[in-house]
């Protein structure tokens, strides 16, 4: 499969579609990536095959349903659910609502009348070539039915089971078809036709039946003539205006009717009579004759002047005796109705029955009864044709109803973005795997649950992550979420942001905060498997993060509206959990505001600080999710990861130490080298950046000695830098890419631009004499105006204590220079 993939990666560079083919090969190498990710966590982290993972000391069940929309069947009504989650929501929908009968059917070949193995057999029947199946052996029919099995996978056929039986039913099905020759026409149809027929005047008779048999001397040399569809079509005006006028019989059987007649009289004129009739018959003028009621039967007869009123006579006559002795023989009353008003001649009675039992089915259906089905011919046919003229469609309608529903309402819930995907740059380093994975799985072992004996029953809590931007907390959040299987519903912040204070999507005050809202009752309407995730919640208000409190404690509730209205959502014992993430550092310095009943509950761990004694850990995560970043070290973690770390004890430690597993070349290790030393200094220089970042950002301007150092130290920022690193670069190239980086960092800086860049050569130690300066006159002025911004630029007292703290200064510097120049006389 890989190699097919790679060949026709080939075959688009050929044909110069060089973006599809990058798109091609970038899916197969981060398909590749991914695999290996698993492999690792499958190998290091899940117990139980793929059921359970272990998060630290604490274990977790994972979710193994896939996010998905289906139509269910739940409390007499057809619902919507979101696998895998508790949600479900009343249909409404006319069409699928009125199709009840539907609800519970599986398979379009098969309902509580039809079994499927039938409808193979009919629907072969059917379509094949009457000459094909006549001649066909046992054999031949069971090769045809296993190809049409096979074909139509989506019928639901089990092979060995609904091919066999749909073999034998077909067999039974072309013999009883062949041997009932005109009798395949159903009793009602041979009587009806007959009322027809001797509905028409001598003279229509005559006419019809000469023309009739002119036919059929010309299809018994030529069977597949077509040329006497005019002849059918007058048949069939005849019996409508007949139908039109008396009511006789339904006018969707007249076309049936005209084909009989057509066939019947193309022999002598006498219509064939089935043996069950002509039975039926005498057991009925047997009855009359013990009840003496034979002759006032023929009088009531001879009396009625009509030929229709005889019909009607003699069929209340008839159906009277049949419902009270043979109620299971319905279908004859007409056929007995005609054999009592014109009589056959005996070569025209048939004592071909339609029945039949098929014997050793193996299928399961209400028709098959240990492993037997009654076959009569004109039920089977009837049956089947209702089924697939009236039935299938009607299903197949509410099915495609049912898609296009489920289509419509997953694109309106947008279920593709609440399904965790792992950033393809993903690295599961060491300070994850050996601080964040046991730290978080101790908050959510709170709030999930665990596996086994000792899972909590007191749900609660919440997980709150701190830092400045690009340290990776959705990055981390998203990765445990898929790995447990949870839906991962993200909140946006910032789209909500200080306005809103309550969850009700309509008091939103924008669009989008609207369509936030609506996302986070959603993932309190699914209840269960999903991590709740907050981002930027320093764009917040507090009173909206309020609402979280009684969610973060024993209590886990919390009240939403969902498709306007309200609810209280009781969590207690589901698999939800909330995670809370944010910059505790805004624009100006500050911290932003958590109610304290809410930080109370929560667990709080900043990612851009080092979290204890884990100091070694940290700084190796900067250069461990650095190294997809630049070639010659993604190199060297293709062939073996653990030389990465082998490799970087030698340069740290500058020792020969430890033996390289994978297949290097002596130029390549000296390569990593020379790389690694170099990301070292770009990593202690990031660290520096970031430390005084958090430094400056955690102190409140009033107390301020210098301006705020708003220039970063992140992942993000290691990564960029780290991806231009060159093994022939000297010291002097690699200050230059540090400096530049921050150069263009702090181009979006821009008043504060100047001082930013003097702080970072500070920190560097590459600052110039007249840089230093420089940067002493800022920091300088800086003070002075920190000490005057609460008395406002506008206020004149603020004028003069600025003029005095001037004169202040300049008296200072006298008396400095002053002190100078007695202590060079002395």
């Amino acid at each position: 499969m890989i190699n097919k993939v790679r060949d026709i990666i080939d075959q688009l560079n050929e044909l110069d579609e060089s973006g599809n083919a990058e798109e091609v090969a970038t899916s197969l190498k981060v398909a590749k990536e991914d695999a290996l990710r698993k492999l690792k966590d499958k190998q290091e982290l899940y117990e139980d095959g793929e059921n359970v993972i272990k998060l630290g000391k604490y274990k977790f069940g994972v979710n193994k349903q896939p996010l998905d929309l289906t139509i269910v069947f739940k409390d007499n009504h057809l619902n919507y659910h979101l696998t895998g989650t508790d949600f479900y929501q009343k249909l409404t929908n006319k069409v699928l609502v009125n199709s009840q009968k539907y609800w519970d059917q599986e398979y379009l070949s098969e309902n509580a009348k039809v079994y499927r193995g039938c409808y193979l057999a009919f629907t072969l029947f059917k379509e094949t070539p009457w000459d094909q199946l006549a001649e066909a052996s046992q054999e031949d029919l069971g090769q045809l039915v296993k190809k049409a099995s096979s074909a139509n996978y989506n019928e639901g056929y089990t092979k060995g089971v609904h091919d066999e039986d749909a073999a034998k039913i077909l067999l039974t099905l072309v013999n009883t078809h062949k041997d009932l020759g005109l009798l395949r026409y159903a009793p009602s149809i041979r009587a009806h036709a007959q009322y027809s027929w001797y509905s028409f005047t001598e003279k229509e008779r005559l006419h019809f039946n000469r023309m009739i048999k002119a036919a059929g001397s010309v299809l018994e040399i030529f069977p597949y003539s077509k040329e006497f569809n005019y002849l059918i079509d007058e048949l069939q005006q005849k019996i409508h205006m007949l139908v039109s006028e008396t009511r006789l019989f339904s006018s969707a059987e007249i076309n049936v009717i005209s084909n009989y007649l057509f066939e019947e009289l193309q022999g002598n004129d006498a219509f064939e009579v089935s043996s069950e009739a002509e039975e039926l018959r005498q057991a009925f003028n047997s009855v009359m004759k013990a009840k003496n009621a034979d002759l006032r039967f023929k009088e009531a007869i001879d009396n009625t002047s009509t030929f229709h009123e005889k019909i009607k006579l003699v069929r209340q006559w008839v159906a009277a005796f049949i419902n009270q002795e043979h109620p299971q023989n319905a279908r004859y009353i007409d056929e007995i109705v005609c054999n009592c008003l014109f009589d056959q001649p005996i070569t025209k009675k048939k004592m071909i029955s339609p029945n039949a039992v098929i014997h050793n089915l193996a299928g399961n259906h209400p028709s098959i009864i240990e492993g037997e089905f009654n076959f009569n011919y004109h039920d089977f046919v009837a049956t089947l044709t209702h089924f697939t003229n009236e039935e299938l469609p009607a299903y197949q309608a509410f099915k495609k109803a049912k898609t296009d529903i489920t289509l419509q309402l997953k694109e309106q819930l947008k279920l593709e973005e609440y399904k965790p995907q792992v950033l393809t740059s993903f690295v599961r380093n060491k300070l994850i795997d050996q601080v964040y994975l046991p730290l978080f799985g101790e908050n959510l072992a709170k709030q999930l649950g665990t596996v086994g004996d000792n899972s909590r029953t007191d749900r609660m809590g919440l997980l709150l992550l701190i830092s400045p931007p690009g340290y990776g907390k959705t990055t981390l959040m998203e990765y445990i979420a898929n790995r447990l299987g949870l839906v991962f519903m993200k909140i946006n912040g910032p789209a909500i942001g200080h306005e809103v204070t309550s969850v009700d999507p309509e008091a939103a005050t924008n669009s989008a905060a609207k369509e936030e809202l609506k996302k986070l009752n959603l993932a309190f309407e699914m209840g269960n498997n999903v991590m709740l995730y907050l981002d930027d919640i320093q764009h917040c208000h507090p009173e909206f993060l309020q609402k979280f409190i009684s969610l973060s404690d024993g209590t886990r509730k919390i009240e939403g509206i969902y498709n306007g209205k309200p609810r209280t959502y009781d969590l207690r014992g589901k698999k939800f959990c909330v995670v809370m993430a944010g910059n505790p550092y805004t624009e100006r310095g500050a911290k932003f505001q958590v109610p304290d009943m809410l930080s109370n509950r929560a667990d709080i761990y900043n990612l851009g600080d080092i979290i204890g004694d884990t100091d070694h850990q940290f700084n190796l995560s900067l250069i461990e999710n650095s190294l997809t970043s630049n070639p010659v070290l993604n190199q060297l973690r293709n062939k073996y990861l653990e030389d990465v770390y082998t490799l970087l004890n030698r340069v740290e430690n500058e020792t020969q130490d430890g033996v390289l597993h994978g297949n290097h070349t002596n130029q390549e290790v000296q390569d990593y080298i020379s790389v690694i030393q170099k990301v070292l200094k770009v990593r202690d220089t990031v660290l520096k950046v970031n430390l005084a970042y958090i430094d400056s950002a955690a102190k409140d301007d009033a107390y301020r000695t210098e301006p705020p150092f708003k220039l970063q130290g992140s992942y993000r920022d290691m990564n960029k830098l780290v991806s231009k690193v060159v093994p022939i670069m000297n010291n002097k190239e690699l200050q230059s890419l540090l400096l530049s980086h921050y150069e263009s960092e702090a181009q979006t800086l821009t008043s504060s631009a100047e001082a930013n860049l003097l702080k970072y050569k500070e920190l560097t130690g590459t600052i110039t004499p007249i840089e230093q300066a420089r940067w002493d006159e800022i920091k300088t002025t800086f003070l002075k105006n920190n000490k005057l911004r609460g008395l406002g630029n506008q206020d004149e007292m603020a004028q003069v204590v600025l003029q005095m703290v001037n004169f202040s200064d300049n008296l200072e510097g006298i008396k400095e220079v002053l002190e100078r120049a007695i202590k060079a006389k002395r």
